[in-house]
């Protein structure tokens, strides 16, 4: 009886590991961007090009914007810095696989502004429009790079001694994602909402890389709206658009 058990427990043991390891989110199959299919870049390959310039800053309506290029190198260095993240400081959570930008805005204005990051797009050359990505699309990339070990050590960490010898909770076939990603990822964010007189807020905004033979990007922050009424109704939006072009300069 007890043999038994152990073949049975083995066999669900492969199956997990097995399922785990070949499982991959359903997000991954969606289309990276607005425009035509036969431009479309394959998603999730890695970024091998640098954006120029670096950084850009434009004025309008006094309201102030700042646009970087958050390399490799740059959120190595910016996730590791304590003094932002405390205890939670360390990796980068983001892959080769993604653009990030980090945005600065100042609302040097006497009333506020309202800006909705989930609106930004950015378009390339090949008239591809993108959208903005956020923690699910990452975290997603994540899984689908996680090595069979991973899922292995989550199964085996969580066996329970039982009647046929030891137990494997169903819910528990796949190991827990860390939260230390999540906590920087939440954090580091540009969250949409009011910026009230004098606030300065900064923040990542998060695409996929485009595709290997564009040469120019455009950066459209558009609807950041202000003037609000009593009932909080807009009556002005700003438009901000960043031109950048794409280096063949190699990435790590």
């Amino acid at each position: 009886m007890r043999g038994m058990g152990w073949a049975l427990a083995g066999l669900l043991l492969i199956g997990s590991m097995s399922g785990c390891a070949s499982k991959k989110s359903s997000l991954l199959l969606e289309r990276p961007a607005r425009g035509q299919v036969v431009e479309m870049p394959p998603l999730a390959h890695a970024m091998k090009a640098a954006l120029t310039p670096t950084t850009q800053t434009k004025t309008e309506k006094d309201v102030e914007v700042t646009v970087t290029y958050a390399s490799h190198e740059y959120l190595e260095h910016f996730f590791a810095d304590k003094a932002i993240f405390g205890p939670y400081a360390g990796k980068n959570p983001f892959y080769p696989e993604h653009l990030v930008l980090y945005v600065k805005i100042a609302n040097k204005r006497k009333s506020k502004i309202l800006i909705r990051p989930e609106e930004f797009v950015m378009v390339d050359d090949f008239g591809n429009q993108f959208a903005t990505i956020g923690m699910d699309y990452v975290t997603a990339l994540g899984e689908s790079k996680q090595p069979m070990s991973t899922a292995t050590r989550g199964v085996l960490q969580d066996a329970r001694p039982g009647y046929f010898g030891f137990s494997f909770p169903v819910g528990s076939m796949v190991a827990a994602p860390p939260q230390g990603p999540f906590a920087l990822m939440k954090q580091s964010a540009l969250q949409p909402g009011f910026l009230y007189p004098g606030v300065i807020y900064d923040g990542l905004l998060v695409f996929w890389a485009p595709a290997e033979k564009a040469k120019k990007l455009n950066l459209y922050l558009s609807s950041i709206k202000g003037d609000f009424d009593a009932k909080d109704e807009p009556a002005t939006a700003i438009d901000f658009v960043f031109d950048f072009a794409l280096e063949p300069a190699a990435r790590e």
